[in-house]
């Protein structure tokens, strides 16, 4: 009799979905989860339309409105004409295939992946695909999910499966206690500056580590989330009893016996002792400071009292035409300090940092204070769930008395797709996951950084290391 070979939980989840595999093709893998929104999903309807077919399993399927949507006075028209479209197609499509939509004005409407875990919809040992690359976001429940294209997205609607090579695996340990002022978005930041915005490409990658098996499951969903940004595949994180305990009781997850039953098939997927994988990273939690970007990509990162690095320190000279113009676009000098560097803008949400433990610990950093003149604050809520338990909190009042506007649900300043723009040639320091050229408004500027940091910048209008702030 043959003994099984162990497994990671990336193998196992995998292959247990496989529905088919042939050598020498991409494995047809069935989808447990489909996320979708008006970005991508207009073009796959169309298809569908064309072939004369319907979604085949709308339960599994979940629709929101978020990239195109305003942050303010939801309950009106949309101004911006493309944005006005691309929603109201989305609506007119779920209509017509019965797809659940949570629109603007719905109660669980908002950025579709802070929705779908706060609502039970996001489970441990689940395949989940979303039009977006950011769907890496729900591996914190021990899942694989990833981001997948228009046509991908068609074929998922088509038929619950995907065509998929599968990934090598990696696994990143951190391992040791954070220091002062260092959270989970400087943890991510801080691997992408050390393996480099395509050092994980071809990989699905699975977080370990006591530092991060103590992080909460919004702290998880942070590392996960940017796994995309340094060319993974997607990234998870094994489930435990932080992700039961977070899970138990939510709208949609398993309740009663039905949880208690899924708990215990849950714990059954954590990586099996001896597992091997293709690659194994580990970094020291005690070397990870208060993280800030200064190029146009994720991986130019630094810690916030480090100095830009110069030309010749460069580890491959092909960087080197890609570094000058990124530190050009930026107004920026190789060997430079960015610690002190003003600011215009602070930007405090996205699928990365717009959760309610992101706006409580904004709140703790700016409570009892002013902002800075001259610097503009939005911090947008990642949900209407969200939004209102801001406001359950008095969290709202903080915010209010410290000069920042807390906004409406949507994905907002993350990318240009929307009314919250960045100015040309202005700086921001943004909670969010990209700071490509353009990302936040045509010839906008974005220092990526923590809820924590991007707070302090916004107090003292410059940046800022938070260790020297009381909070």
């Amino acid at each position: 009799m043959s003994v099984e070979r162990p497994k990671t939980i990336f193998e196992k989840i995998w292959d247990k979905h496989v529905v088919k595999r042939s050598e020498g093709y991409p494995d047809a893998v069935f989808i447990d989860r489909h996320f979708i929104h008006e970005v991508t999903s207009p073009q796959a309807f169309d298809g569908l339309r064309k072939r004369g077919i319907g979604v085949f399993n709308v339960n599994r399927t979940s629709a929101t409105a978020d990239h195109n949507v305003p942050t303010k006075d939801q309950h009106l028209p949309i101004k911006e004409a493309l944005s006005r479209h691309q929603v109201e197609t989305l609506r007119k499509n779920c209509a017509e295939f019965g797809v659940e939509l949570y629109d603007l004005g719905h109660p669980f409407q908002g950025i579709v992946h802070i929705i779908g875990p706060e609502l039970g919809l996001t489970l441990p040992g689940m395949t989940i695909v979303c039009g977006d690359s950011h769907t890496s976001t729900h591996g914190a429940f021990g899942n694989i999910a990833f981001g997948i294209g228009t046509s991908e997205v068609e074929q998922v609607l088509a038929t619950q499966c995907i065509l998929q090579y599968k990934p090598k695996t990696m696994r990143i340990e951190v391992n040791g206690t954070l220091g002062k002022g260092v959270v989970s978005k400087d943890i991510i930041l801080y691997i992408i500056s050390k393996i480099s915005a395509s050092g994980a490409t071809g990989y699905f990658v699975e977080y370990a580590g006591d530092a991060i098996t103590r992080l909460s499951m919004e702290a998880r969903m942070t590392i996960c989330n940017m796994s995309i940004e340094m060319g993974a595949r997607g990234g998870l994180i094994a489930p435990d009893e932080t992700t039961f305990n977070y899970i138990k009781g939510r709208k949609f997850a398993p309740q009663g016996r039905a949880f208690d039953s899924a708990v215990e098939e849950w714990k059954k997927l954590k990586t099996d002792d001896d597992a091997v994988y293709d690659v194994v990273l580990k970094f020291d939690a005690a070397d990870i400071g208060p993280m800030i970007t200064y190029g146009t990509n994720p991986g130019m990162g630094m810690k916030v009292t480090d100095r830009i690095p110069t030309v010749e320190e460069l580890k491959e000279i092909n960087e080197q035409v890609s570094f000058k113009k990124s530190l050009d676009y930026m107004g920026l000098e190789p060997g430079s300090a960015i610690l002190g560097k003003p600011v215009d803008y602070v930007f405090i949400g996205s699928c990365t940092n717009a959760r309610i433990e992101d706006l409580r610990t904004v709140a703790s950093m700016v409570k009892g204070k002013k902002k800075a003149a001259g610097v503009e604050v939005w911090v947008v809520p990642g949900s209407k769930q969200v939004q209102e338990q801001a406001k359950k909190e008095g969290l709202d009042k903080i915010f209010e008395e410290a000069g920042f506007e807390l906004r409406e649900p949507g994905c907002s300043a993350c990318l240009g797709m929307n009314e919250d723009k960045i100015p040309a040639g202005k700086y921001c320091i943004s909670t969010s996951n990209r700071n490509f050229e353009g990302r936040q408004g045509p010839k906008s500027r974005t220092f990526l950084a923590s809820p924590l940091s991007a707070a302090a910048a916004a107090i003292t209008g410059k940046v800022t290391d938070v260790r020297d702030l009381s909070y």
